[in-house]
């Protein structure tokens, strides 16, 4: 039995989450950390992560930002293994996280769908394909509630097939600012916010007369709680401090043996 402790219980990825462990018998929610406190749960409800001392092995985090901080320090104290499903990080932010890692395993990705991830490995090796040839454009498409745009996963996507270019690539998402024609070295990133879309990502590849598009569509969000489950029983087997994303996952699914 896996004993987990749920950053951000109440949110609407908590609640999923929740509900997907309850169908697992080898995970058990432990206890949470939740600003609004306790909300009539089958498990103790800590507004602060200070407060708490339910013994777990593995945190998991769907909260906000501003949690950041007081989460990694209480893993830190704890050494506790923590996976990061939470996005819209800033740069000193991210320094924090890599600053943990040294200490504690720590799981982060923008997105924890396989499928998504799955894109990315096939984005790259297009990349290198396609090379000078084909501009490059993403779009991203999500929820009306969202607040951060771009989002995090088509950050991930640029990022991962930006090595794999001939030339260092330009992110450009504000075009109304300039009129001039595309440069043939940017990656356009594009946002769309409507209606209740869960996630929907789209590569394009445009060359002279041909048109390739690589698009992976998110149907709910269990999808994004079952990858983040994923990494908590991966990094439950992890005893090395460091920073693991997806790649790391993707590659204990195929041999799990090999994690030490």
């Amino acid at each position: 039995m896996l004993d987990l402790i749920l950053s951000g219980c109440n949110g609407r990825m908590g609640r999923v989450l929740e509900a997907l462990c309850a169908d697992q018998p080898d995970l058990h929610i432990a206890a949470g950390f939740d600003i609004l406190g306790d909300n009539h749960r089958d498990f103790p409800v800590f507004s602060s992560p200070a407060e708490c001392t339910v013994p777990a092995q593995v945190v998991v985090d769907f909260s906000h930002p501003a949690a950041l901080t007081g989460l990694l320090g209480y893993c830190v104290k704890r050494q506790l293994p923590v996976v990061l499903a939470t996005t819209g990080y800033s740069e000193d932010q991210l320094l924090e996280i890599e600053s943990a890692a040294r200490t504690i395993p720590v799981f982060r990705s923008a997105n924890f769908s396989l499928g998504i991830n799955v894109l990315a490995k096939l984005a790259r090796q297009a990349a290198q394909l396609l090379g000078e040839d084909f501009d490059i454009e993403i779009v991203e498409r999500h929820h009306n509630k969202k607040v951060d745009a771009p989002s995090g996963t088509a950050l991930l996507l640029a990022d991962a097939l930006s090595p794999a270019l001939p030339y260092e690539p330009e992110y450009v998402w504000d075009r109304h600012t300039v009129r001039k024609p595309r440069e043939h070295r940017e990656i356009g990133i594009s946002s769309v916010r409507g209606g209740t879309i869960a996630g929907d990502h789209e590569i394009l590849f445009a060359g002279q007369d041909e048109l390739i598009e690589l698009r992976h569509s998110a149907q709910s969000r269990e999808v994004f709680a079952s990858g983040a489950l994923r990494a908590a029983r991966f990094l439950a087997q992890c005893q090395a401090p460091g920073l693991y994303n997806m790649d790391d996952l993707l590659d204990w699914l195929q041999a799990p043996a090999e994690v030490e």
